[in-house]
């Protein structure tokens, strides 16, 4: 009879850079013993999350149960990769205790809700729930949850500020679907910020949710799997900025993949990339460089001005290359002048 009951599936979503892959590896690393699988969802072709992921691999979750979907957003390619990759994961002979979707922090959640009522799948998987990462820090300063008041003050001021910008709609649509929202970076904002963030998300909520701190992706699993939400059958509760279209595009958004030399000097590559924050507005840059001289890789993410790296493992047999994903607004990202940022 066991075999009969639907899997339960949790989409993990968020901002650029909220924490989404530091909590999955954390599920990973805690799974209590059951056998779970990952979908990775990056916004443009080059991936690093699902590599973060891999490496990360275990008997609960091996590395054939990571799979990746880095041709487009998730939520736009639902026929053409989501149903095949999930149809793929329940044909095998060994299936999932849990799915875990890592959805890229441009997509919507709705449009891939909508998708577990496929015939070819709805009889098969169930939402357990929809987890949303917001930086607390973030929030709290008043980013991508603007004061109403204080933009209708602007509006008057400027006539260039008459709409909401394309990140805050992405943010207000990730708040209003979960059935929980995640506090990251709980240790930066402190008491302070979290109750900033909290009030902040529940002025964009549509309807009451639970909010947690949490700091570097722990939280114990029982309070984030198993919430039984069937959130495919609870659409109408859950609006969005795209409700009553039939898709969405996001031109609004570029990535740039940079190909670098190997680096001598790593606090001057950090200076460089959040200068390019500041001049090029870029949102998000990801990737591992080989530092001369080291024999592991350096995994580099950046939020804003706001860059984190660590050395995370050998290169192997795995060839040097050094390679930066960066994210950005349309219009502000120019790969000439990120290129020259960086010493290229």
């Amino acid at each position: 009879m066991s075999s009969l009951a639907k899997i339960p599936v949790t989409v993990i979503t968020g901002f650029l850079g909220s924490g989404k892959t530091t909590l999955i590896r954390h599920l990973m690393t805690n799974a209590n013993g059951k056998k779970l699988a990952v979908l990775v969802n990056e916004f443009g072709s080059e991936g690093v999350d699902g590599e973060i992921l891999k490496s990360c691999a275990d008997a609960n979750c091996p590395e054939e149960n990571i799979l990746e979907l880095a041709n487009g957003c998730i939520c736009c390619t639902v026929a053409d990769d989501f149903i095949p990759t999930i149809e793929k994961l329940l044909s095998r002979k060994v299936r999932p205790d849990h799915i875990l979707i890592e959805t890229s922090g441009l997509a919507l959640p709705k449009p891939l809700l909508k998708a577990f009522d496929w015939p070819e799948i709805r009889s098969r998987i169930t939402v357990d729930g929809v987890i949303a990462l917001a930086d607390a820090e973030a929030v709290a300063a008043g980013r991508f949850a603007p004061d109403p008041a204080a933009v209708d003050a602007q509006r008057a001021a400027d006539e260039s500020l008459d709409h909401e910008t394309p990140l805050s709609e992405v943010f207000e649509d990730q708040v209003a679907c979960a059935d929980i929202v995640l506090l990251t970076k709980a240790d930066l904002a402190g008491e302070r910020g979290l109750e900033a963030a909290k009030l902040a998300i529940a002025a964009e909520a549509p309807r009451p949710v639970p909010m947690l701190a949490v700091t570097d992706g722990t939280i114990d699993p029982r309070v984030i799997l198993g919430l039984n939400a069937a959130a495919e059958d609870d659409i109408a509760a859950r609006p969005s900025h795209h409700d009553g279209e039939a898709d969405h595009e996001h031109d609004d958004f570029a990535s740039v993949v940079v190909e670098l030399p190997e680096i001598t000097d790593i606090d001057a590559l950090v200076r460089s990339i959040g200068r390019l924050a500041r001049e090029q507005n870029v949102l998000r840059a990801k990737g591992y460089l080989a530092v001369a001289g080291k024999p592991m890789r350096l995994l580099v993410q950046s939020v804003g001005e706001r860059v984190r790296h660590q050395f995370d493992r050998p290169w192997g047999a795995a060839p040097r290359r050094s390679k930066l994903v960066v994210i950005g607004e349309r219009g502000d990202i120019d790969e000439a002048a990120i290129k020259a940022g960086l010493g290229i």
